[in-house]
């Protein structure tokens, strides 16, 4: 799987360019749908799992919470991790498919 660098410019990076995975190319690339949670970038089986278990069983509520916080990441980024344990990388991963999925069909 070869990694395609994309720059997400300001943020926690510093604006370093960084490399997404064929799941967040996958998932931008077209409407989203009735797509599981388990479809979005940094979210596995396990994570999935949980946000189901929470109601976000489907891409599309994830991005409606997305939506009320404003597309702000670390807001964004602290839900994930107290909803369903994301780490760092794995919120991150999530929040740029969604910020870049939101730049392209909204």
């Amino acid at each position: 799987m070869k990694a395609q660098k994309k720059d997400f410019g300001s943020g926690h990076d510093g604006g370093i360019k960084m490399t997404t995975s064929q799941k967040h190319r996958d998932f931008v690339a077209e409407p989203m749908g009735e797509k599981p949670v388990g479809s979005l970038a940094g979210i596995g089986e396990v994570l999935g799992k949980k946000l189901e278990e929470r109601g976000f069983d489907k891409a599309y509520v994830v991005l409606g919470q997305f939506l009320v916080l404003k597309k702000d990441e670390d807001l964004f980024r602290e839900w994930l991790k107290d909803t369903c344990g994301a780490n760092a990388k794995q919120s991150r991963d999530c929040f740029g498919c969604l910020r870049e999925w939101c730049d392209a069909f909204l």
